[in-house]
Formats: structure tokens, sequence, C-alpha cells
């Protein structure tokens, strides 16, 4: 049996601060997810407990401190997922952000999302799948935004299904930007939330950044420009062929979605499943699968995203 003693972790005081986290709750999830006492005499936590318990809580610990020594923020989100990976013995995701962000750099905070970013920074075409909360579109965005600062390309668009597929706007008020906008909401917030509103608004403003219905990139050639097709489960398989054929000299692509998360009418004519089958393997493209186990929102998705798919697969898949 393992016995119980006492390890001092030093720790810088951003580091400190990231593991205590406000209230002391990060370091209450701590001891509730390895059975350990957390405490913070000053430099450092001291851990109490059982030797394995103390080797993985210092995991847990030493992942965080990396997000925070790198300058990214660390929230309860960050706290639950380096505590998951400290259990399997994995090292946890830390190393250095993406250099954008109002609130600091943009990390990983799952291995799947760090296997996500680097696909992005080494393919054309990187297809990132899987359930809701799972990072997909934020990193994205937040790899394109880099791209775009660093100028090395000249846009950064955005574009998804608008109305489930078939994009009916007309019945709506105002110009088409009035119309548009609502489907694009979630977009804009997290442009807004990596560059800050005078930034988005500025960049919005000269053409450099553009979110958009799919039906708006027919005809079009997108050069030097960094792509994003969101929600592209709700892509009809002729919709997504016509804009994964947009893409011009110089230019990348981020495609998005949940394949379970289906809209249209016709389920079969999703274009999301259908293109990463014929793709996937063809030089230039890489796909990202993510799990039930990467999402990064409140503890609770995770669990629902859990019953669903057991729900699905006791159905065989028929029922959604």
């Amino acid at each position: 049996m393992s016995s119980a003693g006492q390890e001092f972790v030093p720790l810088s005081e951003a580091a400190l601060w990231a593991v205590s986290g406000p209230n002391s709750r990060h370091a209450a999830l701590i001891e509730d997810g390895f059975h350990v006492l957390v405490e913070t005499p000053g430099g450092g936590v001291s851990l109490s407990g059982q030797a394995k318990d103390r080797v993985a809580a210092k995991r847990a610990v030493q992942a965080l401190a990396r997000r925070a020594d790198a300058g990214t923020e660390v929230t309860e989100a960050d706290v639950r997922v380096a505590i998951a990976s400290a259990r399997t013995g994995e090292a946890g995701p830390g190393g250095a952000a993406l250099p954008v962000g109002r609130r600091g750099g943009v990390a990983a905070k799952t291995a799947a999302q760090a296997r996500y970013l680097d696909l992005l920074a080494r393919h054309d075409l990187v297809f990132g799948v899987g359930p809701a909360g799972t990072g997909k579109t934020f990193l994205a965005v937040a790899h394109g935004a880099g791209l775009l600062l660093r100028g090395e390309v000249d846009r950064l668009i955005v574009t998804r299904p608008a109305v489930e597929a078939g994009e009916r706007l007309g019945f709506l008020p105002g110009d088409m930007n009035e119309k548009v906008d609502p489907y694009m909401a979630p977009v804009w917030e997290a442009l807004s939330d990596i560059l800050g509103a005078d930034q988005l608004r500025r960049r919005r403003d000269k053409g450099e950044i553009e979110v958009a219905p799919i039906a708006f990139m027919r005809g079009r050639t997108l050069n030097h420009a960094f792509v994003i097709v969101d929600e592209a489960q709700n892509a009809s398989r002729l919709q997504l062929k016509m804009v994964l054929t947009r893409l011009g000299e110089g230019a990348k692509m981020a495609v998005t979605g949940d394949p379970t998360q289906v809209d249209l009418l016709n389920r079969a004519d999703s274009g999301l499943s259908h293109a990463v089958g014929l793709l996937e393997g063809v030089k230039g493209v890489a796909v990202a699968r993510f799990a039930a186990e990467d999402v990064v929102r409140h503890p609770l998705v995770e669990r629902i995203v859990k019953a669903y798919d057991a729900d699905a697969a006791r159905d065989g898949g028929g029922r959604r």
C-alpha cells in the first residue's frame, strides 16, 4: 500500500495563483480529484496524501503551471482537463500558446486540441470532427487570426450554413448583413473574444475579416485566405464540394462540425461525413477527431454528450 506523506512543488507566483484559483476553487478540485490535501504555504503548493495520489496530483499541478507560465489563462475547465489527463498518466496540454487573445494566448486544453492545432499548422485542409464544446471552431478561429496578424494570409473568412441548409433569409427584415448576422453570432463572439471588439471592427471594415453564409462563396476564388467552414454537417454534399473547391493560391481551410447533429431534412445529404470519407488520406488533407472527453465547457456537457452517444448506440443511430 502506498504510504502517506507530503511533497512540496515550487511554483512561480502566476502558477501558484492558477493552481489555487479564485477562492481556492482550483485547489479544491485537485483535492477532490486525487484525494490529497493542497496547501499554499508560499512559493509553491504542498501536497499531502498517499504516494500514488501525490504523483498524479503533481502531474496536474505541473500541467497547470506550464499554462500559467506561458501566459495562458487557466480556467476551471483547464483544471478539470489537467486532472483527467493526470489520472491517465498523460502529460496533459501545455506549452506555447497561439499569440492572440485579448486575455492572453490561446492554447490547447486537451491532447486532441493540441493535435488539431498541429494539423492546422501543417496541412492545407483540416477537418475538425466531433461534439459541441470541444473547441473545434474556436481554435480554428484563433489559428486563423494568428495567421492574419502575422501577415501570413490577407483575409480570414468564416462561412457556415444559415437557417438549416436552405439559407432561407428573404423573409427576415433588414439588409443582408442584418439578415445574416444573427446566424453568424457564434462566430462573431469567438472573433470578438480572440481579437477584441475594436480590432475586430477595424479589420472587418477593411475587409480582412468576413463572415458569411456558404451561398455567398459560390463563384469566388479565395486566394491568400484562411477559410473556416463551420457547422459543416448542415451543408449539403453539393454545397460542401462547392466551398472546398473555392481554395485559391496561398489559401488554407478548416472544416468543422458534428456529424451527429445534422439539421437537414435529408440527413443522408450531409456533406461533412461524405467529404471526410472521400478525402481522408489525400495529400494535404488531415482529419482531427474529438470525443466527449474533449469537451471543455461545463463538466455536465461531457456527461450529456456521453448519454446521447450511448442512446444512439443502443438505437443503432436511428434516432437523434
